[in-house]
């Protein structure tokens, strides 16, 4: 970063931009000018021609006769003699290192006035910076990790060089960020006492001084980690000296035992890496022990997974000395990993019953030594994986397990709902070991059950009745038990209980009749049991053979009676029948069918003329109906005959000489 701009180059840039002075170059040319002016005739000029007081560090070169001091004398841009007396910072200039060389952008001291203003007075700061902000990247040298710190922790006069010192222009040595090397040694002890050379970061980082895996290599020493030797901490190896500090040179590694104590108690002459490697101290190198060692010529031979073993699992301690009990296997695979489980069986368990040396897994006990157990496994059973019953827990799997009933081992898949009798949860009453499916529950046995299956429930699928129901928690996977066995519980009440009084009504079995008030198992279209003559509306006559749909109309134009509201069927007749006459006899705007009409048949009427003004009678009562009732009105498109008005005078009909003809018959 940039130190912050001075306020006296803004305030003479602003008096430059508004005409208020000369440019800079030939400004400091004047002040060259007038300094000579000011040698050649002092006391003539003296202190007019200063641009300003110097700052207090420069107070002693203030003044007229004291310019060339600092300034040179030359045409154009204006030169300085900064570095002729801060010569640390030019050594540092030089040498390019430091901020000053970093930040340097003219050659000499030319580039000084950029950023240390003078000329503006005794107290005017000619050094201005914020440590908060600094960039200490731009010294060469960048702050990482603990470094990141206050400043004074590493810059003060007890981390100065010797050399530096002099140097330095500043008598206050706590006032100066000169003098200090980049070395470790510079602010920290050398704990090593200059064994491991000047460079702390080859082993060491900035975060955390004790972890030094990641900078260190060993592998670059004389003796390079390998093996289990990685993973030591160096404290175990590299162990206090004298001074207490710890010791990195010199350190005996020609032999393993200038580490490690002999655990053979001398039993082997030959060196330890002869069957070892740093790879891990059990893990013998099997071909090397076997050109040194025979263990074939012992008591007991190594036989399939035997030679896998370390020795040291046997020869406890690496005492090969102790004898070994070895007639059973019990003497070394201690404690029983079966915990006594077969401890009554006339081998009293030995392992070798059901294992060999080529390895634990897979045993030798198999379905056929199974059948001399208390179980033998037929059918199903017998495809069993041994896991499936005998739990994998280790040292803790049970072999002794119950089979007294299925459930010891099956779970209840149907959740409780044989638990009650007549099946007491006795799985074999539907199933066998031959498999589970399909099951042995058939329609005979269905008889027996508290649903006796008729109609077409006979050919209905089990699955389709017995599948799951939200109805039970838990939820089985298929439902067999219902508390109530209405037509509901299965079959969906589409007449949405309109029928419930009926449904409740209980039959010769003394429970309610449910659909089976009007419907038969046979076929729900069956209706065979509903008898309209126990409503309020009895069908007689003609009203017998006609369909329940034309007269308990479905919504939305369907076809089918599922959605119907059969009480809201219209008993009238005028509410069903369209009105043929025209309305001409209506009373109260509605036309009475039944007072001439009947429901047996709708012709011929019933209607009696006698009640009338002009009763039938003689020969008027064979009269056809159309041979005096002729009228007919058109009525929304169509001709009705109207019944009045018709002619009562005998002329009206007959002639005006009706009463001069002779009577026939």
């Amino acid at each position: 970063m940039r130190l912050p701009a001075r306020p006296d180059f803004q305030s003479s840039e602003k008096r430059r931009k508004t005409g208020q002075g000369l440019g800079r170059s030939r400004w400091l040319a004047c002040i060259a000018l007038l300094a000579l002016i000011a040698w050649v005739a002092p006391g003539r000029v003296g202190g007019q021609i200063s641009p300003g007081p110097l700052a207090r560090a420069h107070k002693s070169l203030d003044g007229t006769a004291q310019c060339i001091s600092c300034h040179k004398l030359a045409a154009g841009e204006a030169t300085f003699k900064c570095l002729d007396c801060h010569t640390e910072i030019a050594a540092h200039i030089n040498g390019k290192h430091g901020f000053h060389a970093r930040s340097q952008q003219k050659p000499g001291s030319q580039d000084c006035a950029r950023c240390h203003s003078d000329h503006n007075g005794e107290d005017f700061a000619l050094i201005k910076w914020n440590q908060q902000t600094f960039d200490h990247t731009l010294t060469g040298y960048k702050l990482e990790g603990k470094h990141v710190t206050d400043c004074n922790k590493c810059h003060n006069p007890t981390h100065i060089l010797a050399e530096e010192r002099p140097l330095i222009k500043r008598k206050d040595l706590t006032r100066t960020f000169m003098g200090m090397a980049q070395t470790c040694t510079t602010c920290h002890e050398d704990f090593h006492k200059g064994q491991l050379g000047p460079n702390c970061a080859s082993c060491h980082n900035f975060e955390d001084w004790k972890k030094v895996t990641q900078q260190f290599d060993h592998g670059k020493t004389r003796y390079p980690l390998t093996g289990a030797h990685l993973t030591v901490q160096c404290a175990k190896c590299h162990t206090a000296g004298p001074d207490g500090k710890a010791r990195y040179k010199p350190l005996p590694f020609n032999e393993c035992t200038d580490c490690h104590q002999d655990p053979h108690k001398g039993s082997f002459k030959d060196t330890c890496q002869t069957c070892h490697t740093t790879a891990a101290w059990k893990r013998v190198i099997t071909s090397a022990l076997s050109q040194h060692f025979d263990h074939s010529k012992t008591k007991y031979p190594l036989e399939g997974k035997h030679q896998t073993v370390e020795c040291i699992s046997c020869h406890a301690k690496g005492d090969f000395k102790k004898e070994l009990a070895f007639d059973k296997c019990s003497k070394c695979h201690t404690p029983d990993p079966h915990s006594g489980q077969f401890a009554k069986r006339a081998d009293k368990g030995e392992c070798n019953a059901c294992h060999t040396l080529e390895g634990w897994k897979p045993t030798t006990f198999d379905v056929k030594a199974h059948a001399k157990s208390d179980y033998p496994l037929v059918d199903k059973h017998a495809e069993v994986k041994c896991e499936k019953c005998h739990l994998p827990a280790g040292k803790a799997t049970i072999y002794k397990v119950k089979f007294a009933r299925c459930f010891d081992c099956h779970q209840d898949e149907h959740e409780g709902q044989f638990a009650v009798a007549p099946h007491l949860n006795k799985c074999d009453d539907c199933h066998n070991i031959k498999g589970f499916k399909p099951s042995q529950y058939t329609l005979a046995k269905h008889k027996d059950a508290r649903l006796t299956l008729t109609g077409a429930h006979l050919a209905t699928p089990c699955n389709d009745c017995h599948k799951e129901s939200a109805a039970l928690q838990p939820k089985p996977k298929a439902q067999y038990y219902w508390a109530n066995l209405d037509c509901t519980s299965c079959h969906e009440d589409v007449h949405k209980g309109q029928f419930k009084e009926r449904m409740a009504k209980l039959g010769s079995d003394q429970k309610p009749l449910g659909c089976l008030g009007c419907h038969s198992t046979k076929t729900w279209k069956d209706m065979a049991k509903f008898d309209h003559s126990t409503t309020d509306f009895p069908l007689v006559g003609s009203h017998r053979s006609t369909a329940c749909v034309d007269c308990h109309k479905p919504p939305n134009l369907e076809t089918k009676l599922m959605n119907v509201d059969f009480k809201a069927a219209p008993k009238k007749c005028e509410e069903c029948h369209q009105d043929v006459h025209g309305e001409q006899f209506a009373k109260a705007g509605s036309t009475p069918c039944g007072d001439c009409h009947n429901s047996n048949k709708w012709k011929p009427s019933m209607f009696d003329h006698n009640r009338t003004e002009f009763p039938l009678e003689g020969l008027h009562i064979p009269v056809p109906c159309s041979g005096c009732h002729k009228l007919f009105k058109p009525v929304n498109g169509k001709d009705v005959l109207f019944y009045k008005p018709t002619p009562k005078a005998c002329s009206d009909c007959h002639g005006p000489d009706v009463a001069n003809r002779p009577l026939k018959g």
